[in-house]
């Protein structure tokens, strides 16, 4: 072989080792583009937390197509990304006074993970007594089973980007991983609980200066028994040695009422917007390495560990409705019943302030509040609604609104006068109170009366 022509072989042998022809099952595929598409929908929920998944269970549940936006990975919201999975308070002085598809969510999560009510015919010392603890992964799965079926189309990794109201319909942009959406949808409910769809919307949104702050829930272990002397720790560090302690105690009741676990506040925690959330998240992640890093210097503490923490810093407080109607604090520790009232709610009022401090106050015997419909509807808005804590309310009576039964007894109500409003060619507003309670009843709702 002459030298050339060896050259040339040697050549296309190497050539041939570094880039392989491509086997059969690969191909080349076109360099990634965003799909672009538009859609069409009845009810259009945005948040999948507390009140939006139930929201959306109940809307798909009576016939109406129903699309959920939500930007994160599972339903559920602060009961199971924020970690707070102790939905409350169902039941009052010995009653119960929220039920529906919230309550029926619950009880699929006791029964499915072999849990224990409490006997709620005993009226409780504490409030919180009358909680019921829930599996977190079984609700987000069970929460999800449930939308499914009522033919519920779940976003996740979706965020809205502009939100008009043209010729009697909302055109909702959503954005997502590799997709942009444009939704129309008939009726739109916020579930949000920042209220981000009524700003886009312009509509008018109500905020102190000072908001509560948010915690970041966490469980920890490693405690030596032996040599744990809270006297020899400073006060401060009590909070968080006492809430996890309980972690290793055996529960004798049988009765999950309280999942032992701890928090870490984090102040001006705020949700509405990803660079807003993201300070959140960190923020309580930083405060949390200080805290464990403080405790291992204690005696006893050497060997403290974090068994778990939640993925995101649940959030208190944000931006709140200019509503039809405003739900004062009075209103609410009076017991007020609204002639449009929808669902109750009960839990103290109970604003946590500068970390160091909870302002509560509670019902007197035998008072419950009451959530009107127009709480739940912006001023001058059409064909839109909201539920969660982002409803019409003062900050007192909302630190109390805010709580998950409540949330979940304001999105199966919000859900059912949207569909109504379809059915009978008119904006919410113009609905009759006494239609949606009719057909909350329907839906195994408890309605005030």
């Amino acid at each position: 072989m002459k030298r050339r022509s060896m050259i040339k072989s040697m050549g296309a042998v190497s050539l041939g080792m570094v880039t392989p022809s491509l086997s059969k099952a690969e191909k080349l595929v076109e360099p990634y583009k965003t799909k672009k598409q538009n859609i069409s929908t009845d009810i259009l929920v945005v948040g999948g937390g507390t009140a939006g998944t139930i929201a959306a269970i109940q809307a798909g549940r009576t016939g109406a197509k129903t699309v959920l936006i939500e930007s994160g990975s599972q339903l559920g919201g602060c009961t199971t990304t924020g970690g707070v999975s102790f939905p409350g308070i169902f039941h009052a002085w010995g009653e119960q006074i929220i039920s529906g598809i919230g309550w029926e969510l619950v009880l699929d999560a006791v029964e499915l993970n072999g849990d224990q009510l409490p006997d709620f015919s005993k009226i409780p010392k504490s409030h919180w007594k009358h909680q019921v603890a829930v599996n977190p992964a079984i609700y987000v799965m069970l929460a999800e089973e449930k939308c499914l079926e009522a033919g519920v189309d779940i976003r996740y990794y979706e965020t809205p980007t502009s939100v008009k109201f043209e010729h009697g319909k909302w055109l909702v942009e959503s954005t997502g991983k590799g997709v942009k959406t444009i939704i129309s949808a008939k009726q739109l409910i916020d579930c949000t609980g920042n209220a981000l769809i009524a700003s886009m919307a312009g509509y008018n949104l109500l905020r102190e200066k000072e908001t509560q702050p948010g915690s970041l829930v966490y469980s920890m272990g490693g405690y030596d028994f032996d040599k744990l002397d809270l006297s020899k720790i400073p006060k401060r560090y009590h909070k968080a040695l006492d809430q996890n302690i309980l972690t290793s105690q055996i529960r004798k009741t049988g009765e999950n009422t309280f999942i032992p676990y701890g928090y870490v506040y984090v102040y001006g925690a705020d949700s509405t917007t990803s660079e807003t959330h993201t300070v959140a998240n960190q923020k309580g992640r930083q405060n949390l390495l200080q805290l464990i890093r403080e405790l291992r210097e204690f005696p006893g503490c050497e060997n403290i560990r974090i068994t778990s923490m939640k993925t995101e810093t649940a959030v208190r407080e944000t931006f709140r409705i200019d509503g039809l109607y405003k739900i004062t604090k009075e209103d609410y520790v009076s017991g007020r019943l609204h002639e449009d009232a929808l669902s109750y709610s009960f839990y103290p009022v109970d604003l946590h302030r500068d970390g160091k401090s909870i302002y509560q106050e509670f019902l007197k015997l035998n008072t419950v509040a009451s959530i009107p419909m127009r709480a739940l509807i912006p001023k001058n808005s059409e064909n839109f609604l909201v539920a969660g804590r982002c409803l019409s309310s003062d900050r007192l009576a909302n630190s109390a609104l805010r709580v998950q039964a409540s949330c979940m007894g304001m999105g199966q109500a919000a859900a059912v006068t949207a569909s109504l409003s379809i059915e009978e060619g008119v904006t919410p507003a113009k609905i009759s109170p006494g239609l949606v309670k009719k057909r909350l009843k329907e839906f195994g709702a408890i309605v005030p009366s």
